[in-house]
């Protein structure tokens, strides 16, 4: 038995890269109700631009080391939120997907909030205020 278990551990390296264990973090993140978005880097935006690519790791900084992966979220909430309580659960639902798709154990989930969407009123709202 121990046999076949080395046999299988010898036939080749498995490496997931940074990109993907990013693009996983940053869908898991924005399952969260209360998110709005990922905040991009000015590069990452200007890329997106040019490319007209939609970045799925916008917003995702990631390290991973032998076993495990740090990881640096930067949101955008809603307004209204209990900002802690939705890092907390943007937390729990990221570490959950990373380690269940990768095997990789997550060591720190670290969330930036960059900016606060306030909703858009209607015009007809507005015009009620107004009178």
């Amino acid at each position: 038995m121990e046999e076949e278990m080395r046999n299988e551990l010898d036939m080749g390296i498995v490496k997931i890269s940074d990109e993907v264990v990013g693009v996983i973090a940053g869908l898991a993140t924005t399952e969260i109700s209360g998110i709005v978005g990922m905040s991009a880097s000015l590069v990452g935006g200007i890329t997106q631009i040019l490319t007209g690519k939609k970045n799925l790791s916008k917003g995702v900084k990631v390290t991973v080391g032998e076993n495990s992966a740090t990881i640096d979220l930067y949101v955008v909430v809603e307004y209204g939120v209990k900002i802690p309580e939705v890092a907390v659960k943007v937390q729990e639902n990221v570490k959950k997907a990373v380690e269940s798709m990768t095997g990789l154990t997550v060591s720190g989930i670290n969330i930036h909030v960059q900016n606060v969407m306030i909703p858009k009123m209607e015009t007809n709202n507005i015009q009620e205020l107004e009178e």
